[in-house]
């Protein structure tokens, strides 16, 4: 999930579909059949290669990252696949590029689309779907996140980006700058005046604490940042992480508050939250006062979403999910705003 810098072309399935079929070509592959996973921010499909090995291709969305974030976005996950963490790795063209540009007589201003390697597993949930784990089996799958998420800040702390790395910050401007990464929230149509006004109070609240936030390289770096339950995915009882879109500079403790964010509502929360938390100083210290950050980390995360769901309305959601995903929201950062 990203801020869209410019307004979509209107387009269909049909459409999106007819240009990753010609974008395959740059792969060697002629009168390929994509099968479109998910239309969403981006189009996703599952594509075969010329070796007949299956892959993923994106077909990016117009205006979602400029070509010099996307290399970056590219060149990270391409480490973490070599230090041992499990992500999708690039996939280059026939020419060794890293993504191409693709238009069609439907959608004339060209599109950016890449190839990543194709990584078997299910996901460990579905959005507003409750766990049907045991609570053994929440506790392994949580500590084996909390693992995974510290051995990718580990190797990455110690990564020196290319020249040209660029990406996005998760820093006090991308939550509350001028033009926020998701967007604006304070002219929300789904919060009334009076969970209005208590959100921004949690914003004063969350800003004058952030503000004041340890930012150091033992707890800031390159981070994940959309660490929900669809893009972790397991496959024999190993975490695979995927949907890299959103990585960017941030505080560490941001991709355990994100990781922790749609299971709020789960009877099993606690142990949730204990799991990922254990899981992760197996591997990577973690202060009492990180710890105490998670409830601040959190409900930045909701404004986040806030901006994200005022700016999706009607186009990639509904009015009645806009709604329902900024009640929780607030929620949130009420919760926060009453030291709850």
């Amino acid at each position: 999930m990203n801020a869209v810098s410019t307004q979509p072309e209107p387009e269909t399935e049909a459409d999106v579909t007819e240009l990753a079929r010609r974008a395959l070509q740059h792969w060697g592959v002629r009168d390929g059949k994509p099968e479109l996973l998910k239309y969403r921010e981006n189009a996703v499909f599952k594509v075969g290669m010329p070796d007949g090995q299956p892959a993923v291709m994106r077909v990016h969305r117009l205006g979602y990252h400029t070509d010099a974030a996307l290399r970056s976005e590219l060149q990270w996950m391409g480490f973490l696949q070599s230090a041992g963490v499990a992500t999708p790795s690039p996939v280059a063209t026939q020419a060794g590029d890293a993504f191409v540009l693709v238009s069609t007589p439907a959608l004339a201003q060209p599109r950016q689309v890449d190839c990543l390697s194709w990584l078997e597993g299910r996901a460990v949930g579905a959005r507003g779907v409750p766990f049907g784990y045991t609570p053994g089996q929440l506790r392994q799958i949580f500590a084996a996140m909390g693992r995974t998420i510290a051995h990718m800040h580990n190797v990455t702390t110690g990564w020196t980006p290319p020249a040209g790395f660029t990406r996005h910050a998760w820093n006090f401007d991308g939550f509350f700058g001028a033009a926020p990464n998701w967007g604006p929230f304070e002219t929300s149509p789904f919060l009334d005046e009076t969970r209005l006004a208590l959100v921004l109070q949690a914003r004063d609240k969350a800003m004058k604490a952030l503000a004041g936030h340890e930012r150091s390289a033992r707890n800031f770096g390159i981070i994940h940042a959309d660490l929900v339950r669809e893009n972790v995915m397991i496959h024999d009882g190993a975490i695979r992480i995927i949907d890299f879109d959103d990585c960017g500079y941030g505080w560490h403790i941001y991709d355990l508050a994100v990781a922790l964010y749609q299971n709020r509502q789960e009877p099993l929360y606690p142990m949730i939250e204990a799991s990922l938390v254990e899981g992760y100083r197996q591997e990577r210290d973690l202060t009492a006062q990180d710890i105490a950050a998670l409830p601040l980390f959190a409900a930045l995360r909701a404004f986040a979403f806030l901006g994200w769901v005022q700016s999706r309305v009607e186009g990639d959601i509904t009015r009645e999910v806009g709604l329902r995903m900024s009640d929780i929201a607030a929620d949130v950062v009420i919760a926060y705003l009453r030291g709850e």
